[in-house]
């Protein structure tokens, strides 16, 4: 099988080329892979993968607001090429989304045929790239997960280490509650639906729940720092964009296919023991 991934050296991409085998992998990511160029379909069919996973995409959530334009250049139009170069070959196309394609008004997890509304430029994007691909003719998996961290790349996890080496005081927003994932179970999960031929949309996160100063504490516990972690509100940490308040994704349909996921706090522990300082934090 010959899985042609986009995003290959980012913190989920190189989780992937790790599960599925690098000599498995056909990597594909910037400078040379470009979703903006019109030539990226001509680019992924010469390749002839059996799988497409896509990984790649513009993910400033608060550069999104900044240059929406190029946001959807990417997320949505580059995900169409995307699509039509799988329809031509015939390939499987694993799309990767996010919790961001929900406003977060309801206060019950979210489920895979809950109607996406979201509130951001990054997540309409998104939910321009899911269209894309759902309405494509392609054998096509929407993956939709969230909160992401990994050894690689810049994510909240090592952006909190990075703090609590300088900082006495974290303050950090307690009024959103998601899922924190961590890339090499998502990966592994992904490997495993493809397998499976799952098709259609799922959610794919550890699981439980959290805040993101419930998760800070976490991450400063299990790293073993000193600092304190303070809670603040959305407001006062005066982003750009508008952060859903409820984000949370629904396991269940993962769990019916036997793949449900540790719990965050679980991952996060495993992770702190491979993660080394300062060398994670100086990938950035």
């Amino acid at each position: 099988m010959r899985v042609l991934l986009t995003g290959a050296n980012g913190q989920l991409g190189s989780a992937l080329c790790e599960v599925f085998g690098y000599e498995t992998v056909i990597p594909k990511d910037l400078p040379d892979f470009d979703l903006t160029r019109p030539t990226v379909a001509e680019e992924i069919i010469g390749s002839a993968p059996d799988v497409i996973i896509h990984a790649a995409a513009y993910t400033d959530v608060d550069g999104a607001e900044r240059e929406p334009a190029l946001a959807l250049a990417v997320n949505a139009e580059g995900t169409e090429r995307i699509a039509r170069a799988a329809v031509r070959i015939g390939a499987r196309l694993i799309y990767i989304s996010t919790d961001y394609v929900f406003d977060g008004k309801q206060r019950t997890p979210y489920r895979e045929d809950d109607s996406p509304h979201p509130i951001n430029r990054y997540g309409f994007s998104k939910w321009k790239g899911e269209q894309a691909v759902l309405t494509s003719g392609a054998r096509a998996l929407v993956v939709r997960t969230a909160w992401l961290y990994g050894s690689l790349g810049k994510n909240f996890v090592k952006s909190i280490m990075r703090a609590a080496q300088s900082e006495p005081v974290l303050k950090v927003v307690n009024d959103q509650s998601g899922c924190p994932t961590y890339a090499e179970d998502l990966a592994a999960s992904i490997a495993s639906l493809v397998r499976k031929d799952v098709e259609g949309v799922i959610h794919v996160t550890n699981r439980g729940q959290c805040t993101w100063y419930e998760f800070a504490q976490a991450i400063v516990r299990e790293m073993g720092f000193c600092c304190s972690v303070l809670p603040i509100t959305t407001e006062q940490a005066g982003r750009l964009a508008k952060r859903p308040p409820y984000s949370v994704l629904s396991p269940d349909r993962l769990v019916s296919w036997g793949l449900g996921l540790p719990e965050w706090n679980q991952a996060l522990a495993r992770f702190s023991k491979v993660v080394r300082m300062p060398l994670s934090i100086s990938q950035e």
